[in-house]
C-alpha cells in the first residue's frame, strides 16, 4: 500500500485534546469530528488538507487520554497516514484500529517541511521525501490487512463472512 500527499507538520507532545477538543466528544460522527480537528492549534486545518495528505509529527504524538475520536478526526480530514518520531502507545493502536496508518520514522520527520510531497510505502517500510528514502519497521501482514480493510471492524466483518461462507 502506497500513500502520497503533501506534508502537514505539527510539533512534539501533541495530545488528544489538541487533536480534537473535548466539546466534540459527544459524537463519533467523522464529519462532525473533521471540523474540530486541531481547531485550537491550527484553526483551519481541515480546510487545508487534500485527500491523501500526510500528517507529520514529532515525539509522543497522541499522548493524553485514550479517545478514539482523535484518529477518527484526523482520518476524516483526508489525512491518509501519520508519520511521527514516536507515538503514544494507545493512539498508535487506536489509529490502526480505525484504519489510519501510524508510521514511526524519526529519520524522515526531521527532514520534512510543511507542504513537502511525501510518499509512504507501507509494504516496504519506507518514507520518501526529497528523493531520499528512510526506512521504518514494516507492519506485520495482519496489520497491513487491517489497514487495507479500512480498520479492525471492517477486517473482522470480512474475515467472519469468509469463514461463514467456507463452513
Amino acid at each position: 500500500m502506497k500513500i502520497s500527499g503533501n506534508a502537514h507538520l505539527v510539533g512534539d507532545h501533541i495530545d488528544t485534546d489538541q487533536i480534537i477538543p473535548s466539546k466534540f466528544l459527544g459524537t463519533t460522527d467523522p464529519a462532525a469530528l473533521r471540523s474540530g480537528c486541531f481547531l485550537n492549534l491550527i484553526p483551519d486545518f481541515a480546510g487545508t488538507v487534500a485527500s491523501g495528505d500526510v500528517l507529520v509529527a514529532g515525539d509522543n504524538f497522541g499522548c493524553g487520554s485514550s479517545r478514539e475520536h482523535a484518529p477518527i478526526a484526523i482520518k476524516a480530514t483526508g489525512i491518509a497516514c501519520v508519520v511521527a518520531a514516536s507515538f503514544s502507545r494507545i493512539f498508535f493502536r487506536s489509529a490502526i484500529n480505525i484504519g489510519l496508518p501510524a508510521v514511526v520514522c524519526p529519520a524522515a520527520v526531521g527532514l520534512i517541511n510543511d507542504g513537502d510531497p511525501v510518499s509512504v510505502n507501507l509494504d516496504f517500510g519506507t518514507v520518501t521525501v526529497a528523493g531520499r528514502s528512510h526506512s521504518f519497521e514494516a507492519f506485520a501482514p495482519q496489520v497491513l490487512d487491517i489497514l487495507a480493510a479500512g480498520g479492525l471492524t471492517e477486517f473482522l466483518t470480512r474475515t467472519l463472512a469468509r469463514e461463514r461462507g467456507a463452513a
